[in-house]
């Protein structure tokens, strides 16, 4: 019988060989074969030192082997397969029907980046383009004083967060809305979170497979990624309060974001990603 480690190692391996896409809660092969074999197996994600010498019986080895098989010839991400991200350490339920979950804008949630332009006038909170609805919740938790409302233009995203938010015992707290933007949603907010569609066109064209199996409509946006960003700072002020703030994240984007937005003043924030994923804007730069 081959031991955890070394079902891993190999899984690391058969990724590696077929090419498989990364980055929806891991970014290399050893990490999501990790993943992959610890969920299958049912032990912890962050115990691999505790369990890694452990036996695995040839009828779980087998299970493994399927899983691994799955992932290499459906090309989905691992998160698909086992209906679970991670955010922040705090799990989330996902699949086909919502993009998963990984916004760099979970980190200032956690970091406390985003604090300084909050206080005791941070009331309202807005998640705009929720989508599984981990950063709606993940805001309720770090500002549990204050009222979420999660919006979403996809009726099948909104089931998907309605099952984190019920997860979380969060239904008092977090409100989900069927809204295109803002036209449904009932500010006026304090914070707005939007982690929106931003990639561009001619990088839409070159996604992996692992992208493709995403809704589209949480990625694509538009010929140079901004034709939501466009639309968000023209209509966002009308729904914040004065001293309210905007967190915006635009992936690798930048470039054509300040090609769109030249003489916008905005705070650009460091994230594990670096300082051009995610930026703060206020509403006094938006009506200016």
């Amino acid at each position: 019988m081959r031991t955890v480690i070394e079902l891993i190692e190999a899984g690391e391996r058969q990724l590696a060989a077929a090419g498989v896409a990364f980055g929806h809660g891991t970014t290399n092969a050893f990490d999501e074969a990790a993943w992959l074999v610890l969920w299958r197996l049912g032990l912890p994600l962050d115990g691999l030192d505790e369990v890694a010498g452990g036996r695995v019986s040839p009828a779980d080895e087998a299970r493994v082997a399927e899983l691994l098989a799955a992932r290499i010839a459906t090309r989905k991400p691992a998160a698909y397969l086992t209906r679970e991200a991670w955010l922040q350490g705090v799990p989330f339920y996902v699949d086909e029907r919502a993009i998963v979950p990984r916004s760099f804008i979970a980190e200032l949630l956690a970091d406390d980046s985003i604090d300084p332009w909050l206080g005791a006038h941070t009331q309202r909170v807005l998640d705009l383009c929720t989508g599984n609805g981990s950063l709606a919740v993940l805001a309720a938790l770090t500002y549990p004083d204050t009222a979420v409302d999660a919006a979403d233009l996809s009726t099948e995203a909104l089931e998907v967060a309605a099952i984190n938010v019920t997860r979380h015992q969060l239904d008092d707290r977090i409100t989900l809305v069927e809204s295109d933007g803002f036209a449904a949603v009932r500010g006026p907010y304090d914070l707005i979170l939007c982690n929106p569609p931003y990639v561009n066109a001619q990088s839409m064209a070159a996604l992996p497979a692992e992208y493709r199996a995403e809704p589209e409509l949480a990625l694509a946006g538009g010929a140079d990624g901004m034709d939501f960003v466009r639309r968000l700072f023209a209509e966002a002020p009308a729904c914040m309060r004065e001293n309210a703030v905007l967190v915006l994240e635009i992936g690798n984007e930048r470039a054509h974001f300040e090609a769109a937005f030249p003489k916008l003043e905005v705070v650009w924030l460091a994230t594990s990603a670096g300082e051009d994923q995610v930026l703060l804007v206020t509403r006094e730069v938006l009506l200016s």
